[in-house]
């Protein structure tokens, strides 16, 4: 029997794929963008040493330097999406590369901006930002101002912003080798079918109901991890190398509070999303008490957590009913809301399906000039697809309406608030299939399942993640080597701290924290958790609220980046500077673990008077 083989991109139908024309019609089109803005960049030299002239010339200067700005994340945009295709296509790789070292360049040449802008007097400062011409851009140059004590002359600017390209570099390694280079190999699955073992189809073995052909794909993906572990430590340490020498070189205490210094988030939410979460494991341990009991397993191990409880309910949804599910889960926001979800996800902003070359998991992304693009690698017989769906759709729906009511310098939302908007689409999600299937008891059982599952992913999992991100970097701000054995025994003792006796940690689980891409990207994932936090107390208030409560919601969709992350939230309805909303989730996780309990029960007492 012939293997199952992942498909070359060529042969992806093209209603399977975004559409890009919008952006540009061709590659050439491209080129004729990237000349213009290539010869746009030796202006920035007609406004250094002059931008405490006028406001007028002000103006001028900041409106060069966002529109040209502008004009290449549009670059970027199509470069990266085409890459990420397929990563094996060097045409599409170069294109990018060329895409960074503009933007590169381009950083060169407005290096002198933030430090002129943070030299200017007071009184031209103040006589700025009460300029009404320059009223739309007052946030923007408060968030430069607030960067004067961790901006450096020009010339040392100039270096900095030279370096960024090299500083991608350990992110840029870490998604070749693993998105290209490491191959899985085949596995057997209960049909006899003989399939390539990938990124996008791991997961799905972890759901299929036989334990033995779990732990066999458990093993086989981690061995490839394995044979490149030196690799791998090597490149990851070097990319906490990068955080600790930008966080010193503009005068952070930590790298930690550099990352968060942008979204001017104390360092205080970071802390007590972990000492919340370190309070309250009861519930966890309880939930992995009750799934190994439930699955008549002896132990309980990491590939033992993601297949659903209820063995015998068979989910399979396509591409197109996913997307019809997901339109009517929206629909507590409004019709319009629901219109446009629908219509973009079925008229060209998603790349649906797995190829062979393309980056694995997902994403939305896009500019200002674009749709919100979504990069899928669906697979209709995994419910976590129908999730990660309307997870995306959610950041590309808060895309739209920011890039609507926003001008371009205010548009651009921070990842806090983003994972907010994708965490509450998933909330609707499941409250609105527990509404469709309330007539049947295991469908329900498996959909609290699948919730408690999310939470439990995303709340514990990704605060370890922040936990172990937080560690690592302490390990290099103490001028101390992190090797491999040095994150590995790290991420061994939150293993344990974070699971204790209910979970056997099979020695393999320690290599994890070298194949998470967001460690490449440090201190991202606690916003994962912080995000399901307000989402269920948002959600709750649009569901159960009235037209008031729910227009407050998209509000703050319509937001973008025009507040700080935390005002934003206040003005939605939450409080993400107390445990309270982190507390709220983990009630709610605890909640919904004693209604899987109840529905169990009664599911085992009919099946035993059959």
């Amino acid at each position: 029997m012939s293997a199952k083989m992942i498909a070359e991109r060529k042969d992806v139908p093209d209603e399977h794929k975004w559409v890009l024309t919008p952006l540009f019609e061709t590659d050439e089109a491209w080129e004729q963008l990237f000349s213009e803005v290539d010869r746009a960049l030796d202006r920035y030299g007609d406004y250094r040493g002059r931008l405490k002239e006028s406001a007028r010339f002000f103006k001028e200067a900041i409106e060069f330097h966002l529109g040209l700005t502008r004009r290449i994340e549009r670059l970027y945009t199509y470069a990266h999406l085409k890459s990420d295709e397929d990563k094996s296509d060097q045409f599409y790789l170069g294109l990018h590369q060329r895409a960074l070292n503009v933007h590169t360049r381009a950083s060169e040449m407005a290096s002198f901006m933030t430090p002129e802008i943070q030299s200017l007097p007071d009184e031209v400062v103040n006589r700025y930002l009460a300029d009404e011409s320059l009223g739309e851009y007052k946030f923007y140059l408060e968030k430069i101002l607030r960067y004067k004590p961790h901006t450096r002359s020009e010339p040392e600017e100039q270096i900095l912003a030279m370096s960024r390209e090299l500083a991608g570099a350990p992110s840029q390694v870490f998604g070749q080798l693993d998105n290209v280079d490491l191959k899985f190999g085949t596995v057997t699955d209960e049909s006899g079918n003989e399939i390539e073992l990938s990124h996008g189809n791991f997961t799905t073995f972890l759901i299929n109901p036989r334990p033995d052909l779990r732990r066999k794909v458990f093993f086989q993906y981690y061995r490839v991890y394995q044979d490149h572990k030196h690799t791998l430590a090597t490149t990851l340490a070097h990319s906490v190398k990068k955080d600790l020498f930008y966080s010193r070189a503009r005068n952070f205490a930590t790298c930690r509070a550099a990352a968060l210094f942008s979204d001017n988030m104390d360092e205080a939410v970071y802390d007590n999303l972990i000492e919340t979460v370190k309070a309250n494991f009861a519930p966890l341990f309880k939930y992995l008490n009750f799934r190994q009991k439930a699955l008549g397993l002896k132990e309980l191990h990491f590939f033992d957590t993601y297949v659903p409880i209820i063995a015998d309910v068979q989910f399979s949804m396509p591409y197109e009913k996913a997307v019809e599910v997901c339109a009517r889960a929206v629909e507590p926001l409004g019709d319009e809301y629901s219109r446009i979800l629908k219509e973009g996800l079925l008229s060209g902003w998603v790349d649906r399906y797995e190829n062979q070359g393309k980056r694995s998991g997902a994403y939305s992304s896009g500019c200002y000039d674009s749709d919100p693009y979504i990069l899928l690698n669906y697979e209709e017989n995994n419910i976590n697809s129908l999730y990660t769906l309307i997870h995306e759709a959610g950041h590309s729906m808060h895309s739209y309406f920011s890039r609507r009511h926003q001008p371009y310098v205010d548009h651009d939302y921070t990842i806090f608030v983003a994972e907010v908007a994708s965490t509450f689409n998933e909330d609707l999600l499941s409250r609105y299939l527990l509404e469709l299937y309330k007539d049947d008891t295991q469908m329900t059982a498996y959909i609290l399942n699948r919730e408690i599952d999310n939470i439990r992913a995303t709340l514990y999992r990704q605060t370890m993640f922040a936990e172990f991100e937080k560690n690592s970097h302490a390990v290099v701000e103490a001028n101390e080597p992190l090797t491999l054995d040095v994150m590995t025994d790290i991420y061994r003792q939150l293993l344990e701290t974070y699971f204790g006796n209910s979970l056997v940690l099979d020695p393999e689980l320690s290599l994890e924290c070298l194949r998470i891409p967001h460690f490449y990207s440090a201190f991202y994932v606690y916003k994962y958790a912080t995000g399901v936090s307000a989402a269920i107390a948002l959600a709750d208030r649009v569901v159960n609220g009235g037209d008031q409560d729910r227009q407050a919601y998209l509000d703050f969709l319509k937001l973008g980046g025009s507040k700080f992350p935390l005002d934003e939230l206040r003005d939605a309805g939450v409080d993400m500077g107390s445990p309270g909303p982190i507390q709220l989730a983990i009630d709610h996780f605890d909640h919904l673990v004693e209604q899987l309990a109840e529905v169990y029960e009664g599911l085992k007492m009919v099946d035993d008077t059959v």
